[in-house]
């Protein structure tokens, strides 16, 4: 089936819309999740009713002394069995596998979660490479046209080698730099097209995107409480705790008692006081002997369940310093804010004064200038994307980012 182009100009809002779409990731962990609601019904079928035919053709020399003398012995027999009862054993199996199912179903809103995260960035990537590449040119403008016209009075004579070698020096290195920059349009158009699963759809235009006002933000021991109660990690991991702590107690009933309940039939050629046409029973069977199967199997998953203990606890600290580290960031890139609206105030005075003196012949500075309002409408967009970022990252450490993004769609 063939994919939808992506629309131009490609929206942040439809990008998001994307993440969930088909991807390995996204694939990945929906196989998981399969596999897990493949072993919940599995344990949960272990004491399913139970129906066998068993068939013989049997053919026999028998004895002097029998009364029947026919050679042919063959039989068939209808077996049905029903376990009633195990002492916890498929209980506690199966209480694992509902572990184990929800822990892959916190994975994949994990997983669901990275992937906007990993949309967002590229997207940002793209918008920034743009206005990188448009601050790069306009100042290879510049440097061409100061070198063109030192070239031009070198000739004449009124400009020294060294001084025109200088600027054309500076007229490369400027080359370089846009060359650069048009090379990262190019790079980061692929990473957004594969992060879309759309490889060979790079997106020529991409919209810039408008934020609201934030509001402010929340303490971070606050932050941090809802991320221990609300991560898909945290409650992933826990998930997997309870299904290792649940299996273990499956591996120790192994030695319980069974009691079944069992239901035969059989029709027999050969009809012999011994043979029975119908037979029911109630059967306990209690194991006796085991070797060390089942100390094994335990001492193994209780090792198991002491490896998910440490791997929660490693978790929660490394949880609690990337909450801490994001909400830094965030107050320091709001501080930056601050500091870059004032410089492009400055900025944007500084280059009507220049156009003002350019115009009357009084200054030749005005080139300079329009080189740095495009470095300040760079600075500008990175540290507003930075910031969206930072908060993207904070919703996901806190299990929130999904429904933030839920209403994101189409254009």
């Amino acid at each position: 089936m063939a994919l939808e182009p992506l629309p131009t100009p490609l929206t942040l809002a439809y990008a998001l819309s994307l993440a969930d779409a088909e991807h390995p990731e996204r694939t990945l962990a929906d196989a998981a999740l399969s596999q897990a609601e493949a072993a919940r019904h599995l344990a949960d079928s272990k004491d399913d009713l139970r129906v066998d035919l068993s068939a013989e053709l049997r053919a026999i020399e028998p004895s002097e002394i029998a009364i029947y003398q026919t050679h042919n012995d063959s039989l068939a027999r209808l077996k049905i069995s029903k376990q009633l009862y195990d002492f916890g054993r498929t209980a506690h199996a199966l209480e694992a596998a509902d572990a184990d199912l929800e822990s892959r179903r916190w994975q994949l809103v994990e997983v669901r979660q990275q992937r906007r995260l990993d949309v967002m960035a590229r997207y940002f990537n793209v918008l920034l490479a743009d206005l990188e590449n448009a601050r790069d040119t306009e100042a290879l403008s510049i440097d061409y046209i100061r070198f063109d016209r030192a070239r031009t009075k070198n000739e004449l004579g009124r400009v020294s080698d060294v001084e025109m070698l200088e600027l054309e020096s500076r007229y490369q290195q400027s080359r370089r730099k846009m060359a650069l920059s048009g090379n990262r349009q190019r790079i980061t158009r692929s990473q957004l097209a594969i992060s879309l699963n759309r490889p060979l759809d790079l997106p020529a235009e991409l919209e810039m995107p408008s934020f609201a006002a934030q509001d402010e933000l929340a303490d971070v021991d606050e932050l941090v409480a809802l991320a221990l109660s609300g991560n898909p990690g945290m409650q992933k991991l826990r998930a997997e705790l309870q299904a290792a702590q649940k299996q273990l107690q499956a591996s120790e009933s192994e030695s319980n008692p069974v009691i079944r309940a069992q239901l035969e039939a059989a029709t027999y050629e050969r009809e012999l006081g011994g043979r029975n046409p119908l037979t029911a029973a109630l059967v306990f069977e209690v194991p006796l002997y085991q070797g060390s199967r089942v100390e094994a199997d335990s001492a193994r998953q209780r090792a198991k369940v002491q490896q998910k203990q440490a791997e929660l606890a490693a978790y929660e600290l490394a949880l609690r310093q990337q909450v801490l580290d994001y909400w830094m960031e965030l107050n320091q890139l709001r501080v930056a804010a601050e500091e870059i609206t004032v410089t492009g105030d400055y900025r944007d005075l500084y280059l009507d004064r220049s156009r003002t003196l350019y115009e009357l012949d009084l200054s030749s500075d005005l080139g300079d200038s329009m080189t740095q309002i495009a470095d300040i409408q760079f600075q500008q967009a990175k540290n507003t994307y930075q910031i969206q970022l930072a908060l993207a990252h904070l919703k996901a450490l806190t299990g929130g980012l999904l429904e933030v993004e839920k209403g994101a769609g189409k254009p």
